[in-house]
């Protein structure tokens, strides 16, 4: 998750520096839904995992990662069945057809293995690619409540020693997200 935050802090800092004069300006005339504050402050990891588009993304992830490790559960029984059915006939072969069949095992053994962690990355790149994309449409959210509280800089809740709560834009800002996004299918 860390590395989720480093991104986040990254891609916010680019969409800022590009708006960082515009959040100079006086707020519109219209009543605020946050606090006015030169500085607010974003818990990232809640923003994420709170709003309807990190709820949809852990939902699918839990739901492919427990699908995977159904098939790791069935594919570790099989090669058990088999490796003891290569056991059982070892005292009946000669020592050079055993080492041929338990090679050729081993291999499948080696080639399942490297099959299923591959799987296993895919499913950490699919979480990190939606992880990105909601970064990229969360961005625009977020420059949207900081000229409304005329804000010059929003900071990670956890950098911050110490705060007023009411700085924290968290909630407001899940709230508009979903708004904007919904679960981000479309």
């Amino acid at each position: 998750m860390r590395r989720f935050v480093r991104i986040f802090l990254t891609l916010l800092a680019t969409v800022l520096a590009g708006s960082f004069v515009a959040a100079q300006e006086p707020p519109a005339p219209t009543a605020p839904s946050v606090m006015q504050s030169p500085i607010l402050t974003v818990d990232t990891d809640r923003l994420y995992s709170q709003s309807a588009f990190g709820l949809r993304v852990a939902k699918e992830i839990e739901e492919r990662g427990a699908d995977l490790a159904a098939e790791n559960r069935k594919i570790e029984a099989e090669l058990t069945a088999e490796e003891q059915d290569l056991t059982d006939k070892r005292a009946k072969m000669d020592a050079e057809a055993f080492r041929s069949l338990a090679d050729a095992f081993d291999e499948k053994v080696q080639s399942t293995r490297r099959a299923q962690e591959a799987k296993g990355r895919e499913l950490s790149q699919l979480l990190e690619k939606e992880q990105i994309a909601f970064l990229n449409a969360a961005a625009p959210v977020l420059e949207t409540l900081m000229r409304e509280s005329g804000a010059a800089v929003i900071l990670e809740r956890r950098s911050v020693f110490l705060s007023a709560n009411v700085i924290d834009i968290t909630d407001a800002a899940i709230a508009r997200i979903d708004a904007a996004l919904g679960d981000g299918t479309k």
